[in-house]
């Protein structure tokens, strides 16, 4: 999951209708400069609106992650992102071996909401593969990068996961902090030679 595509599905799911104004600008001299700035209030009220949401959750992120990976005993989580276009929801997905799984966490019971949607590691686009082909390369798990995170910025985290930047791999975590949305890179720590010839 790229840094844009994990921001991109908040926003996403946080869709509002002032983005409809933006295409109906009309094209003049300034018209570029009026659809930026319509284009960034839109953006600046669908984060008020995830904000919004996000606050009223009884769920926190990391409670959702639990939930998924005890639905398949020794899974981690590769990357969970909080949602709106309906009843809030964590969108999480965890692997294990050769196995991914995506399922919406309801974020204010824990239920399981809908399908679960199973796939194996052949049928990733190359870029979630090698990110979560990673995840055993790194000591750090997504909720210890969550806690950290958390506290770095002093907020509740709504998305996460392990992220291609310039050649390095980072956790990106997306934290609320009062009415703004906080960007966390982490550079996990890497398992050691050592680490893997251990028992």
């Amino acid at each position: 999951m790229s840094k844009q595509h994990l921001f991109a599905l908040i926003m996403w799911s946080a869709t509002l209708a002032a983005t409809a104004a933006v295409a109906d600008v009309q094209k003049s001299a300034d018209a570029d400069s009026r659809s930026a700035s319509a284009q960034s209030q839109a953006e600046e009220a669908a984060i008020q609106r995830v904000l919004s949401e996000f606050r009223t959750t009884r769920v926190p992120l990391s409670r959702a992650m639990a939930i998924a990976e005890r639905l398949h005993d020794g899974s981690k989580t590769a990357d969970i992102s909080f949602e709106i276009d309906g009843p809030p929801v964590y969108r999480v997905r965890t692997i294990r071996n050769e196995r991914v799984w995506e399922n919406a966490i309801d974020a204010n019971t824990g239920s399981i909401m809908g399908k679960e949607m199973t796939s194996s590691l052949k049928e990733l686009d190359r870029e979630d593969l090698a990110n979560i082909l990673a995840l055993k390369w790194i000591k750090q798990e997504l909720s210890d990068a969550v806690q950290v995170a958390e506290k770095a910025a002093a907020g509740s985290a709504l998305a996460g996961g392990l992220i291609q930047q310039n050649g390095k791999l980072n956790f990106v975590i997306v934290v609320a902090t009062g009415d703004h949305l906080k960007e966390v890179t982490l550079e996990p720590p890497k398992v050691s030679k050592q680490d893997l010839s251990r028992p």
